[in-house]
């Protein structure tokens, strides 16, 4: 347990899960993966981490960004600790080959996601994005991140999210 968050299997708490998560889960098959009820109105970062006593170094926070090549809009996620921030027209822009890259609108993230804004999570995303995932997530013991719902949290080994579908682990991708 971590903070003072009561997790459970993921996947005996449904209703803590966005759709596109659940489905994730039943065809990831991964253990470790917990999951807990969270008052939805302290689901953004700050609030949540001081809330239930979580450290920002144990949350991760997942960001879609999109950029264009071509003509054609490319989606990313992102994920990296809560101390850092992503370096978007950096080491992102060029990692996706494109020549401007932005967080996506939220509109747009939440209709492409099937998730609701300040839940989502790298589980369950678009089969054709990537997952960039900053170094230090993974060295993390245990981390915080969305359940595709504002009203869940999911706890997870950091390691683990290596093994994401689309995982890409880029260095400097966070500061």
């Amino acid at each position: 347990m971590m903070g003072n968050l009561k997790t459970e299997p993921a996947l005996d708490r449904p209703d803590l899960l966005a759709a596109p998560v659940e489905a994730a889960l039943k065809g990831w098959n991964r253990p470790g993966v917990e999951v807990a009820a969270i008052d939805a109105g302290l689901a953004d970062t700050a609030a949540f981490c001081a809330a239930y006593d979580v450290r920002l170094d144990e949350s991760a926070n997942c960001v879609i960004v999109a950029g264009k090549r071509e003509g054609v809009t490319r989606y990313a996620a992102c994920l990296l600790l809560a101390t850092t921030r992503a370096d978007v027209n950096g080491v992102v822009r060029k990692h996706l080959n494109v020549r401007k890259l932005s967080f996506a609108p939220m509109d747009d993230a939440v209709a492409l996601t099937g998730m609701e804004h300040g839940g989502i999570t790298p589980i369950g995303l678009p089969a054709e994005w990537p997952v960039l995932i900053d170094p230090r997530v993974l060295e993390a013991a245990s981390v915080v991140i969305g359940s595709g719902v504002r009203h869940g949290k999911l706890q997870i080994p950091g390691a683990l999210a290596a093994e994401l579908p689309r995982a890409e682990i880029v260095e400097g991708l966070a500061r």
